[in-house]
């Protein structure tokens, strides 16, 4: 009798889950889908709909499109090396002369010096590395700030570019080396998958290894991750090894896709490269630099940039662009940290009057 009027008492199953956990549900879902988490996204929206209206028969173009993915893939590899050195806490203002070192390194050693293209290309992501070393051991050995030592570097880096090239375009590098970079897979070129890659082992080193834990460790707050244990000092070389080495890679694949190592190609990717990392930082992970955020922000801004271009706008647009994205990234981030920030102090005094 007892058990059958337990029964009849009881609530009955139900397949819907408790209305507190609901509500948790339907809040983290909200926050993912608010425009501060996935801004990039909505704004992506808004260019599409402007420019498939104001110019439809070039931007809605499959020829478009596809060119624009395969072009901005070496911007994106070079933004997710930036991602990697600003996780570290590291500006690594010689990035874009990495990459024009790393395009005039290999076309020298294939052109000049007669190098077979494997080992001149392993040379070439070895030299980047060594640049990134150099920039790690200026910064932790000789305390230098990271702004100083990688804008240094970058001088010297431009002063090597124009003594091993003299100045002039180096020609004369192998089909088989050219087609790396012009190789079409699915109407895609090689360097967009190789840049997926990249983004890939980047993505997982960084989200799912110790090694990405001591990285955001080391940026957010390098006394403190000093204090439980990280070796900073080490995390940071290591970071600014891998930044090298990855600009020096995407350096390679312009020289292979252009044909040519040309000497002035290297400082024009700095600004596009660091305002892709600061815009991807707002996306998904609420101000931390993150790799699949920074190659969304590379194609949003390259699909305002391509828009306004197949609509007539001047030359310049491009530069003005990136600069204005570049601001309001770094403002948009510093408020996501300062509102992260608050809401953490606002929860530690609310846990302390309860």
């Amino acid at each position: 009798m007892m058990q059958a009027a337990d029964r009849e008492t009881a609530p009955a199953p139900s397949g819907h889950a408790p209305a507190p956990a609901r509500r948790r549900d339907m809040s983290r879902l909200a926050r993912g889908l608010s425009f501060r988490n996935i801004s990039a996204i909505y704004v992506f929206v808004v260019i599409f709909v402007v420019f498939a209206i104001w110019v439809p028969d070039t931007f809605l173009s499959g020829d478009t499109w596809r060119a624009m993915i395969s072009a901005q893939a070496v911007t994106a590899m070079l933004a997710i090396g930036l991602v990697i050195a600003l996780s570290a806490g590291a500006f690594d203002l010689s990035i874009g002369a990495s990459l024009g070192f790393g395009e005039i390194l290999v076309a020298w050693l294939l052109a000049k010096r007669g190098v077979p293209m494997v080992p001149a290309i392993a040379l070439t992501i070895l030299g980047g590395a060594l640049v990134g070393l150099l920039n790690g051991l200026l910064i932790v050995r000789a305390r230098i700030d990271s702004f100083i030592a990688t804008l240094g570097m970058s001088s010297i880096l431009l002063a090597m570019i124009a003594w091993i090239s003299s100045s002039q375009q180096i020609i004369g590098l192998s089909n088989s080396f050219q087609k790396i970079g012009t190789t079409q897979i699915f109407g895609l070129t090689l360097p967009v998958y190789l840049m997926l890659g990249v983004a890939l082992i980047a993505w997982y080193v960084l989200e799912w290894t110790p090694i990405g834990r001591h990285v955001y460790a080391t940026g957010g707050n390098t006394e403190a991750a000093r204090l439980a244990g990280v070796r900073t000092g080490a995390v940071v070389v290591v970071a600014l090894l891998a930044c090298g080495a990855i600009a020096a890679f995407s350096g390679l694949l312009v020289s292979s896709a252009l044909g040519t190592g040309d000497p002035t190609i290297g400082p024009g990717y700095l600004l596009p490269a660091f305002s892709a990392a600061f815009l991807g930082s707002t996306q998904f992970r609420g101000g931390r630099f993150n790799v699949w955020g920074t190659v969304l922000a590379v194609y949003v801004l390259a699909t305002g940039v391509k828009g306004l271009q197949l609509a007539g706008a001047p030359i310049w647009i491009p530069d003005l662009f990136n600069g204005v994205a570049l601001l309001l990234a770094v403002g948009l981030a510093k408020y996501q940290g300062t509102a992260r920030r608050a809401g953490a102090v606002n929860r530690l005094l609310r846990r302390g009057k309860g």
